[in-house]
Parts: C-alpha cells; structure tokens; sequence
C-alpha cells in the first residue's frame, strides 16, 4: 500500500506541473570559447638504407682436353724394279777345224718382282 500512495502522489505532482506555463527567464551570458588544441608533430623521416654488398667474382673456367694424335701416314709406294743385264757377246771363232766355243751366259739381277697399284685419290 505504501508503493501504492507513493506512485499516486507522484503522477498528482507530474500532472499539475505540466499545466502550469511561467515565461522564459532572461538569457545568460555567453560561455567562453575553448582552447585550440595543439598541433601535432609531423612524422619522422626514415633514415636511408644502406648499399648492398657488391657480388663475387665468377670463378675461371676449367682448360679443356687435350687433342688426340694425328693418324700415322700411309707406306711409301714400292721403288722400281732392277734392269735386267746386258746379254753376254758370243765368243770368237775358233781357228780353222775347231768348233766355236759359245760365250758366258749373261747374268741378271736376282731379286723378287712386286706390282703395287697406285693409291686412290
């Protein structure tokens, strides 16, 4: 019950507020403007990077391979052959009632015969 009284006398009060009107009082004077804040700072510059390392020298190359050998030269052609001797003279004739002797049989060189043909171009 105590609430109850409570709440009636609070909307009695609200409600006769509301129907009373007073004009509006004389304006009051001016408040002062306020402080501009402070400016900030303008941001750091970052310091300049440094310079990269130069590169290293390749390394030398290796020096290549030895060539082989040439081929060994073909045989030199076989030398001509020997001329055959001369033919002995026949012998003189023998005095009156003799035979004639025959002369020495001529000689030739002895030697063996090789036919090479020649190399194709």
């Amino acid at each position: 019950m105590r609430v109850s009284n409570l709440l009636a006398v609070t909307l009695t009060t609200l409600t006769l507020s509301a129907c009373f009107t007073l004009p509006a009082g004389p304006a009051g004077p001016q408040g002062a403007t306020g402080d501009t804040g402070a400016r900030g700072s303008s941001g750091y510059t970052g310091a300049t990077g440094n310079t990269g390392a130069t590169g290293n020298t390749g390394a030398t190359g290796n020096t290549g391979a030895k060539g082989g050998t040439g081929a060994t030269g073909g045989t030199g052609a076989t030398g001509d052959t020997g001329n055959t001797g001369a033919t002995g003279d026949t012998g003189a004739t023998g005095s009156a009632g003799e035979k004639g002797k025959t002369g020495a049989k001529g000689s030739t060189t002895a030697g063996t015969v090789v036919i090479v043909p020649a190399p194709r171009p």
